[in-house]
């Protein structure tokens, strides 16, 4: 039979177009992600450190616009304290938890030099709570409240003369662990020329000293042109009032000098209102992620390292946590093991010193016991001896006295024979 040619269809004739009947509906996952986030509600904790009467609760119920009641701290305490106070604050249908850390009492002391280790330490307990729960076998970090410091806001005292040295070395003890932004507390008392040298001293002061303060992110198109300007104001010279006074038609939070009003969120006045935007309004949830990302996991990578945990094994080569636990437990039985063998070894040792000491003090007991009986039998001897004698004595006492008796009795015969012859 002869072959049949087939005519075979070119290959963009077999493709098989696959038209969608609707539309798919994943672009619709950042608007689950918002719903789900609203619902859950978020957390944003901030660190004010400055001294005492620099206006840092003032300045915190200016932000939020609210009043948060805090009591004045004296000058009189001997240490650094730190209280943190957390409040439920709710914007339209938006909860947040806000947790407020004061630093009581920093730079009171006469000696500052460990003013800032109740700072870090307390910074350092919330990353190492947070780390505890994550490593729990049954962990509730939904539930759980993240005490992490998000940002820390390092108020300067407004001496025009550039940072004290606790400034410096506090900032730079925090660089790392926490975000920093410097801000100028009451810029009200330095007039604008003083102060715009005054930023330019404090910016010049912390990078000569290679101190890393948080900067504005710039990566997104949205807010790089507001946050690249926005970090060239830094640090940002704020007042703060719960005073409300009048302003044309309108009341204004300001505070009121005998020379004029000085409005807090008039731009011309101070950077009131630039912290605020950037703080809350645009760059919030960039200061959650970097809290997270790169402060948490750089004291995460830390203490893992001190436990003993590493991704290489001594060979450079990949290494599982499971390998490196089992490694460490395998270890720690046997240094358990060679413990518990120098124990018994020590009481094996031990007591047969013991062993040694009692039958010395046996051996001593017996050698006392052989005096005593021995000083015993000679007592009873001389006893033996002393009584023998005695009654040899009274055996002679008795034989003299019947002696003396019967010479008496015949002495007195032969008077009274001769007294009858007479």
């Amino acid at each position: 039979m002869a072959p049949v040619d087939v005519e075979v269809p070119p290959m963009e004739n077999q493709l098989r177009n696959l038209v969608l009947s609707g539309h798919v509906g994943f672009d619709s996952l950042p608007d689950q992600l918002v719903s789900k986030s609203v619902q859950n509600g978020f957390v944003f904790n901030i660190m004010c450190i400055g001294e005492t009467g620099l206006g840092k609760s003032t300045l915190m119920d200016s932000l939020f616009n609210t009043n948060f009641e805090s009591v004045p701290s004296p000058h009189t305490l001997p240490t650094v304290k730190l209280k943190a106070h957390t409040y439920e604050l709710q914007e339209s249908n938006v909860r947040l938890k806000l947790t407020i850390v004061d630093t009581v009492g920093y730079g009171d002391q006469i000696n500052k030099e460990d003013s800032f280790k109740a700072i870090v330490d307390y910074i350092d307990a919330q990353f190492e709570n947070y780390l505890q729960e994550e490593l729990k076998i049954k962990r509730s970090l939904p539930t759980y409240h993240d005490s992490r410091i998000h940002v820390c806001l390092y108020f300067i005292c407004p001496t025009g003369h550039g940072l004290k040295s606790i400034d410096l070395v506090c900032m730079k003890k925090l660089d790392q662990k926490v975000n920093v932004i410097p801000i100028i507390a009451k810029a009200d008392t330095i007039s604008k020329t003083e102060l715009q040298k005054f930023k330019s001293k404090i910016v010049a002061e912390l990078q000569n000293n290679g101190v890393h303060i948080y900067e504005f992110p710039v990566d997104d198109e949205t807010v790089s042109e507001v946050n690249s300007t926005m970090n060239s104001h830094i640090p940002f010279a704020v007042i703060g009032s719960t005073d409300f006074v009048r302003v044309g038609n309108k009341m204004v939070r300001a505070r009121q000098y005998p020379w004029g009003t000085v409005q807090v969120e008039n731009e011309s006045h101070c950077d009131f209102v630039k912290l605020r935007e950037m703080l809350i309004r645009t760059n919030m949830e960039d200061m959650r992620e970097k809290t997270h990302c790169r402060h948490y996991e750089l004291y995460r990578k830390k203490r893992l390292e001190q436990m003993g945990f590493s991704d290489v094994d001594a060979d450079n080569k990949p290494i599982s946590f499971q390998q490196t636990f089992e490694t460490k437990r395998s270890n720690h039985l046997q240094e358990l093991q060679q413990k518990e063998d120098e124990m018994r070894q020590m009481f094996v040792v031990r007591v047969k010193e013991k062993e040694a000491e009692l039958k010395e003090a046996e051996k001593e007991l017996h050698a006392k016991f052989d005096k005593l009986k021995k000083d015993h039998t000679d007592e009873k001897k001389k006893i033996e001896d002393s009584r023998k004698k005695l009654e040899d004595e009274v055996v002679e006492f008795n034989r003299r006295k019947a002696q003396y008796q019967q010479m008496g009795t015949s002495h007195h015969t032969l008077t009274l024979g001769k007294s009858k012859k007479k």
